[in-house]
């Protein structure tokens, strides 16, 4: 009973009359068994029982009918709140996948400028591995590799000195063809420049791997370099032909550091053979102080045509100077005519100023006048200053 009551209650509510039916045939069925074993005796008990079952099962049908209503409004509620939620969930979805589609856009938009900034670097890196093939083909080949430093070397003393001050390819009284001779000012012999560098043992040693094939590539670039150092000194190096000293251009400045740090002995054997390893850098250097030996040569071949430029100048400067002198004479001259005016001016206001202040007098001493001042004009034939007509004004004052 306690489960069947159990199961009713937490049953929905359509299931409710059905287990009230349920319910009331059993306790009818309980009642015709009572009966039937019953006796006479025992009739008003279960008469009682009846009644008082009669009397829970209206307390039940009470309760259940309140337990269905309760029932009801919790469900309404519940569908009310998970319609809420239901609807706070789907806006919350909505805006996040909104969200997460704005962002996978913007995502996949940079995603594609890299791709394109990756595609660009790649047909770069493309064109720097094509080149650096085509230079590798270049150093490969001995005469490539000779063309390839006597390139940048001819670039160098072209830009540097002016036309008709080097030659490439000369060729010597001994018939050797240099790859560069510089011609010297003041008729000193020429300087010697050569590019053909051993870069193919260098290239060996730089490749080697173990330390038996470096140590194998070192002893071969040292050989190759001093046995080039020899050839240069010995065929270039013709006294009163050349000068004393030749210059082995070496065309990377990285190449001409690791000479000097890792083969020092290789340095001095040049030194003593007057042979001097340039980089581009130093090669720049000595043939700018070339271009300004030339320099000073020419304008010492210029210093007699600067002399007399001086010299006409210096004319010109005392013609000058002359005519200045002509000129403060004549202003000199001027000076004193306007003072000379100055002086006739200001007699004439003196004596405008007596003629309107009525004051004519007799002079004492015409000559002393002249005297005072002996750069006026003589007066006496003047008739206004003369005695003749000359008259004495009185004013008299009447009562």
């Amino acid at each position: 009973m306690e489960r069947l009551a159990h199961e009713i209650a937490t049953a929905g509510p359509g299931m409710i009359g059905l287990g009230v039916v349920l319910l009331l045939a059993l306790l009818a069925a309980i009642v015709i068994a009572a009966f039937r074993r019953g006796t006479g005796r025992r009739a008003d008990t279960l008469e009682r029982e009846l009644q008082n079952l009669v009397r829970a099962q209206t307390e039940m049908q009470g309760r259940m009918a309140t337990m269905a209503e309760l029932f009801g409004n919790r469900q309404a509620e519940l569908d009310a709140s998970l319609g809420t939620r239901l609807d706070g969930l789907s806006r919350r979805i909505g805006s996040t996948l909104h969200q997460q589609h704005q962002t996978t856009h913007e995502n996949l938009r940079r995603l594609q400028e890299r791709l394109a900034v990756i595609d660009a670097a790649q047909n770069n890196i493309q064109s720097l591995a094509r080149d650096v093939v085509g230079l590798q083909a270049i150093l490969s080949n001995k005469q490539t590799r000779g063309a390839f430093g006597q390139g940048r070397m001819e670039t160098i003393i072209a830009d540097a000195l002016p036309a008709g001050t080097f030659r490439f390819q000369a060729t010597l009284s001994n018939g050797t063809r240099p790859d560069c001779v510089v011609d010297m000012p003041n008729g000193a012999p020429p300087l010697v420049i050569d590019a053909k560098f051993p870069l193919e043992a260098w290239n060996a040693l730089r490749d080697a791997q173990d330390d038996d094939a470096k140590r194998a590539a070192s002893q071969r670039f040292r050989r190759d370099l001093d046995t080039h150092i020899r050839d240069i000194s010995g065929k270039y190096l013709l006294p009163g032909e050349t000068q004393d000293t030749a210059f082995l251009f070496v065309p990377s400045e990285s190449i001409f550091a690791d000479i000097h740090e890792h083969f020092e002995a290789s340095v001095q054997r040049a030194h003593a053979a007057r042979v001097v390893i340039v980089s581009p850098t130093l090669l720049l250097l000595s043939i700018q102080v070339v271009q300004a030996v030339m320099k000073d040569q020419r304008m010492r071949e210029q210093a007699h045509l600067i002399q007399g430029e001086v010299a006409h100048l210096i004319g010109d400067l005392g013609r000058l100077n002359e005519r200045v002198e002509k000129l403060n004479s004549h202003f000199s001259q001027a000076r004193q005519d306007v003072e000379q005016i100055r002086v006739s001016t200001g007699k004439i206001a003196r004596r405008g100023e007596r003629i309107g202040a009525l004051e004519f007098e007799t002079r004492a001493d015409p000559a002393a006048d002249r005297n005072d001042n002996p750069s006026t004009p003589d007066e006496a034939d003047d008739p206004a200053t003369s005695g003749v007509g000359r008259m004495k004004l009185r004013v008299v004052d009447e009562d």
